[in-house]
């Protein structure tokens, strides 16, 4: 019974580690969480090549501003499914609060996009609406430092 009781943990271990092989690499472990299940629109899925290329777009635009990126964007997993939000500095994500004020900000930015515009989505869409749209899974911020949280999509 002990024998069968080890294996399992070992296997669930195993199991833990290979769900995120990311934590200790790009952000300390996963502290908190939420779960993101809304759908405000059917919108065709989204493929890798708009997930990679939306995180493109952004990290170029982040480069050619005169001020210094305050956060980086990548994304992760073999279909870029997972978005990694981490902070450049030890004060644009020092809290949890300060993360998802910043989450409120990119809603006010892709809510003037033509694509927000046309669904009718610029008063009701969010920047959690969008990336789940693009089929991400889940969504990594973290300070860089001390704290990470994730957010998971639902599928739409």
């Amino acid at each position: 019974m002990r024998l069968l009781i080890a294996a399992c943990l070992i296997l669930f271990a195993g199991f833990a580690t290979a769900q995120d092989k990311y934590v200790g690499y790009y952000y300390p472990e996963v502290g908190s969480e939420e779960t993101f299940e809304r759908v405000i629109t059917n919108a065709p899925r989204a493929g890798k090549n708009i997930r990679v290329n939306f995180v493109t777009t952004i990290t170029k635009a982040q480069l050619e501003a005169p001020e210094s990126p305050r956060f980086v964007l990548f994304t992760k997993g073999g279909e870029s499914d997972t978005l990694i939000m981490i902070a450049l500095d030890d004060e644009v994500f020092k809290t949890l609060y300060r993360a998802r004020a910043l989450m409120a900000q990119l809603t006010s930015n892709i809510r003037g996009t033509a694509f927000f515009r046309q669904q009718n989505l610029e008063v009701t869409g969010t920047f959690y609406d969008m990336l789940q749209l693009m089929s991400f899974k889940r969504l990594v911020i973290s300070d860089g430092e001390n704290w990470s949280h994730q957010v998971n999509f639902t599928k739409n």
